[in-house]
């Protein structure tokens, strides 16, 4: 009895160190103890409708890179460029690095070669990135000369266990619910729920006819001050504010030893499926078609509107492989790599 008591304490000190730890959970991840939670789509996992499960499938590389070509390549971006999504292999440039909004990146441009900057926002968090300058690219003649001093052992050990409350029950759910039999009480709840009371998760809303799903960020209106909503109010002059920004990012980097930089604005998936649940704000073709916007741009919202069934999956707020294609196709033909 005394032995079953110590295997049950270290099993729930190991899940709970999973819930703490960034490493400890990574490790179970690599034991299959914890699964990948985002499977079936990141609204599917937020809403638990069993309608909207699927497993998406893997959009095949291009294998275009070459080390002969003489562009290099830098995007930054958001969850839509993510490694997982796109690489180097799927351009024919011969160096490619991307940096997340809010991250930094300490880079060297080499003035030998054509140095290309792709900015890439999500239509919801266009509003936010552009509110304040871009400085998500460091450039440095020698990035050896960078100092860059080891973490102590208390912040490697703050790194590692992040104590926000949200984010230690965020991976303790992830630790004890993400595997499939949890799902499917998950489900049970989630239907009963929209059957019986006409309600969802707040993460999400339906679309009218209840065909597609959404994140309630790209759709609410209900809150003070909401900048991510498709039908948030947008007033020309923001919309100015915005240009200025944008047009300042790029002049900033094209002195700092870029060559060429472009915009490229991924539409919200309830912009494209239903824009008419709301007075859509047009925040991208605002943008787009302004006279004052003096960076080229990546022109997604027409060809998207133009397909809007096939671009983004059932699943999940990001798009189809053939959404991807597009939007690739549409980057090399513009940026020529």
């Amino acid at each position: 009895m005394r032995l079953l008591r110590y295997i049950i304490l270290a099993i729930v000190l190991i899940l709970w160190g999973a819930g703490l730890s960034t490493t400890v959970s990574r490790y179970l991840y690599k034991l299959n103890v914890i699964v990948d939670e985002y499977r079936y789509g990141d609204l599917y996992r937020l809403s638990s409708l069993p309608q909207f499960k699927l497993w998406p499938a893997d959009c095949p590389s291009t294998d275009q890179s070459s080390d002969t070509a003489s562009t290099h390549f830098y995007i930054i971006g958001d969850s839509f460029t993510e490694p997982q999504r796109l690489n180097k292999s799927d351009f024919r440039v011969r160096h490619f690095q991307r940096v997340h909004w809010g991250s930094n990146q300490f880079i060297q441009l080499d003035p030998a070669k054509r140095n290309v900057l792709l900015i890439e926002s999500v239509e919801r968090h266009v509003r936010e990135h552009f509110a304040q300058p871009v400085r998500e690219f460091t450039i440095e003649v020698d990035t050896n000369r960078i100092t860059k001093y080891p973490p102590t052992l208390s912040q490697h050990i703050m790194a590692d266990f992040r104590l926000g409350t949200s984010a230690v029950e965020e991976r303790l759910e992830s630790t004890l619910f993400s595997h499939d039999w949890a799902f499917w009480f998950k489900e049970v709840k989630a239907k009963i729920t929209l059957d019986w009371f006409g309600r969802v998760s707040p993460s999400v809303s339906l679309s009218k006819d209840k065909k597609h799903i959404f994140l309630n960020l790209d759709t609410d209106t209900t809150k003070a001050k909401v900048l991510n909503s498709s039908f948030s109010p947008l007033t020309n002059r923001e919309v100015n504010v915005l240009i200025d920004s944008i047009n300042a990012t790029a002049g900033r980097y094209r002195k700092l030893g870029f060559d060429e930089v472009y915009l490229s604005l991924i539409p919200n998936k309830a912009s494209i499926l239903e824009p008419n649940r709301g007075a859509y704000n047009h925040l991208i073709e605002r943008i787009q078609s302004n006279p004052n916007l003096h960076v080229p741009i990546i022109d997604t919202y027409t060809p998207f509107r133009n397909k809007p069934t096939a671009v983004y999956l059932k699943s999940d707020t990001h798009w189809t492989c053939e959404g991807r294609s597009i939007w690739l196709d549409l980057v090399r033909e513009k940026l020529h790599i």
